[in-house]
C-alpha cells in the first residue's frame, strides 16, 4: 500500500464512552453538565467533532436516558461553541448471560432494546452525526455480546436517515466493513459515507499495523474514514491514521492517560493530537470544513 497521507485532518474527541472508567479517573465526565463542558473544552483545543455518550450522574454508569441526552445537547448548542455533535447509538444491544449453563435466557443485567428505543435520543436531539455499530461482537470488558443484527442495523439506519442525521459506521473488524459496504450498496447508509475504524478493542481487530492496513484497504476509496486505538496506542494511531490517509479520534472513552502516571483530560488529548498532526505537516480542519466535506446541516439550539 503506497503512502497516501491525509493533509486535511479532522479530530473527533470521544469524551466519556460507556466503559467502566468512571472511577478510574476524576477527569471522566458523568453528568450532562460535565460531559458538555469536557466536549466544549475539547472543541476549543481543536476537535471538530465530539462523540458523546451519557452516564448516570450519580453512579457514572452508562445510560440511555433521553432527558440526559437532551440536556447534554442543549448545553453544547447553547454554549455557542462551533462543534459537530456526534451521539452514540450503540447502547441497547448488550446481551449477557448468567454463567454458561443458562444460555436459553439472557441475564437480568442485559440491556437489550428495540430499534425505536435505541434511536429515540437521535430523533429527539438530531445530532449532526450518530454512530451505527455494524456488527455483533464478543467484548472482553465484561462477559457479554454486543448484538447488532443485519435487520436491526437496517431498521436503525433508516430511522437515522429519515431524521437527516449522518451515520458514522463503527467497524470493529473486517467483517463489519463487509456488512457496512452491503448496507451502503443497498442505499440504507447514504453517501457521503463515514466510517470509524476501531482498533485494539478485545475481541475485535487487534491494533497491529498489518491488521490496521487490512482494515484501511477494505474501506472504499470514496468513503471518509477515521481510526483510533485504545490505551497506550492512542497517540501512535494518530500518526498512523494520518499517514494512511485518514482522520483521527482521541479522548477518554478510549484512553485515560496523557503520559505514564499522568491522567489526561479530553482537551489535553486533543492538544497532543493537534501537535502530532501539525508536526507531520498536515492541517487540522474546522467544524465548518467537516460539515462541507460530509454535507452536514449545522443544528440550531433545541426548542425549549
Amino acid at each position: 500500500m503506497p503512502l497516501a497521507m491525509n493533509r486535511e485532518v479532522f479530530i473527533t474527541a470521544a469524551v466519556t464512552g460507556s466503559g467502566g472508567t468512571q472511577d478510574r479517573s476524576p477527569h471522566v465526565p458523568r453528568s450532562p453538565e460535565q460531559i458538555a463542558k469536557s466536549a466544549i473544552d475539547a472543541a476549543k483545543a481543536g476537535a471538530a467533532v465530539v462523540h458523546c455518550h451519557v452516564r448516570d450522574p450519580e453512579t457514572g454508569k452508562p445510560s440511555r436516558d433521553l432527558a440526559l441526552y437532551r440536556e447534554l445537547t442543549e448545553r453544547v448548542r447553547d454554549s455557542g461553541t462551533d462543534v459537530v455533535l456526534n451521539l452514540t447509538a450503540g447502547m441497547g444491544g448488550d446481551l449477557m448471560f448468567d454463567g454458561t449453563e443458562k444460555m436459553g435466557q439472557m441475564a437480568g443485567h442485559s440491556d437489550m432494546a428495540g430499534a425505536t428505543a435505541r434511536v429515540a435520543h437521535v430523533l429527539e436531539c438530531r445530532p449532526e452525526i450518530c454512530t451505527l455499530d455494524c456488527g455483533t461482537m464478543n467484548f472482553n470488558e465484561a462477559d457479554y455480546v454486543m448484538v447488532n443484527t443485519p435487520g436491526m442495523l437496517r431498521d436503525m439506519a433508516k430511522r437515522m436517515t429519515a431524521a437527516d442525521v449522518r451515520i458514522e459506521i463503527e467497524a470493529f473488524d473486517t467483517g463489519h466493513l463487509w456488512l457496512a459496504k452491503e448496507l451502503a450498496r443497498e442505499g440504507v447508509i447514504p453517501a457521503p459515507t463515514l466510517v470509524q475504524l476501531c482498533m485494539g478493542v478485545p475481541w475485535g481487530a487487534p491494533d497491529d499495523l498489518n491488521t490496521f492496513l487490512a482494515m484501511v484497504n477494505n474501506v472504499p476509496a470514496d468513503w471518509h474514514w477515521s481510526a483510533f486505538a485504545i490505551g497506550r496506542n492512542q497517540m501512535p494511531y494518530v500518526a498512523a491514521s494520518v499517514l494512511a490517509g485518514g482522520n483521527v479520534r482521541v479522548g477518554l472513552e478510549d484512553n485515560l492517560w496523557l503520559d505514564k502516571g499522568v491522567l489526561a483530560t479530553n482537551a489535553q488529548l486533543v492538544e497532543r493530537a493537534v501537535t502530532i498532526i501539525s508536526n507531520l505537516g498536515a492541517r487540522v480542519i474546522t467544524p465548518a470544513e467537516v460539515r462541507a466535506k460530509l454535507k452536514l446541516e449545522k443544528r440550531a439550539p433545541l426548542a425549549k
